[in-house]
C-alpha cells in the first residue's frame, strides 16, 4: 500500500446521508484509516462549532470549516482567514435590494439577515443549526463564510466585485438549490489543505479527499487522491482522480478499499 498519511472528508452528501445519518460502512472506513495512522480531517462549508458532535461520533478532532477559511489540527489553529469588510458590506446591500436571505458565519456564531421564510427554516433544519441570531455590524470583521438563499439562477452575477475573485457554489441538497456558498478563489478547501500539509510536513501525493459539491473542486484537484462521490454534482467529476459510489452506497468505504486502506475479511 502507498504511504497515505492524511484523509480529508466533506460532510453533507459525503459522510452524511440525506436523513443526517452515517452509514456503518463509513464508520468502518474511517476507523480503518485511523488504524493505518492516517490523520483524518472533516472538511466542510459548515461552521466548525456546528459539527463537533459529528466529529465526536467519528472520533475525528481536526477540521477545515467555512469552505477553507478556518482550519484546526486538534487544538492548533492553522488557518484563520475572515472575509474583507468590503465584501460583507456589498453582499448585505445586494441581498437587501433583491430580497435574498443570508447566513454569515463567525468561528462561534451563525448570523441571519432574517429569521422568517420557508427556505431559512429548511436550511437551518437540514444543516441542524440550532443557534442562530440576527446579524449585527459589530461582527463584520469576523465573518469567515456566507451562504445566500432565495437566489435565482441568473442572480449570482449581482454580487460580482471587480477587485475580488469569488464564485458561488450551489448547495448540493434537494430543496435548497437556490442557495449558494460564497467561495473565494484564494481561500477554499484546497488552499486550506495546502497550509495543513505544509504544517504537518505531508506531501500532497500522500493525501486523500472525498467530496460531492463544487465547493470541493480545489480540494479534490489538489490532493494526490481525490474521490468524487457517485451522488456528486456531475460538474465535479473532472476535478477528481477517482469516482466512487454514492453516500448511500458505501462511497467512502469503496474508495478506501480501492486504495487498499480498507480490507475485507
Amino acid at each position: 500500500m502507498a504511504n497515505y498519511k492524511v484523509l480529508f472528508l466533506d460532510i453533507d452528501g459525503t459522510i452524511l446521508r440525506a436523513d443526517h445519518t452515517i452509514e456503518d460502512s463509513t464508520k468502518i472506513a474511517i476507523k480503518a484509516a485511523k488504524a493505518n495512522n492516517i490523520e483524518v480531517f472533516l472538511a466542510t462549508g459548515r461552521p466548525i462549532h456546528e459539527i463537533k458532535e459529528i466529529g465526536k461520533e467519528l472520533d475525528v478532532h481536526s477540521y477545515i470549516g467555512y469552505n477553507g477559511a478556518y482550519a484546526i489540527y486538534q487544538d492548533d489553529i492553522i488557518v484563520n482567514e475572515p472575509m474583507s469588510s468590503s465584501i460583507i458590506e456589498h453582499y448585505l446591500d445586494v441581498a437587501r435590494t433583491h430580497h435574498h436571505d443570508m447566513i454569515l458565519y463567525t468561528n462561534k456564531l451563525n448570523l441571519l439577515t432574517s429569521t422568517e421564510g420557508d427556505i431559512i427554516e429548511h436550511f437551518l433544519d437540514y444543516f441542524d443549526i440550532h443557534q442562530a441570531q440576527i446579524y449585527e455590524e459589530k461582527y463584520k470583521q469576523d465573518i469567515l463564510g456566507i451562504t445566500i438563499m432565495n437566489v435565482k439562477p441568473n442572480e449570482p452575477v449581482l454580487y460580482d466585485l471587480e477587485e475580488e475573485d469569488i464564485y458561488f457554489s450551489q448547495v448540493n441538497v434537494d430543496g435548497l438549490r437556490h442557495s449558494y456558498d460564497v467561495i473565494r478563489e484564494n481561500v477554499n478547501k484546497g488552499s486550506a489543505i495546502k497550509q495543513v500539509l505544509e504544517r504537518l510536513n505531508i506531501a500532497k501525493e500522500d493525501a486523500i479527499a472525498f467530496g460531492d459539491g463544487m465547493n470541493d473542486k480545489q480540494m479534490l484537484s489538489y490532493v494526490g487522491h481525490g474521490f468524487a462521490m457517485g451522488n456528486a454534482n456531475p460538474e465535479l467529476f473532472p476535478y477528481a482522480k477517482y469516482k466512487t459510489t454514492s453516500v448511500d452506497n458505501a462511497g467512502i468505504y469503496n474508495g478506501l478499499k480501492q486504495l487498499g486502506i480498507v480490507k475485507e475479511d
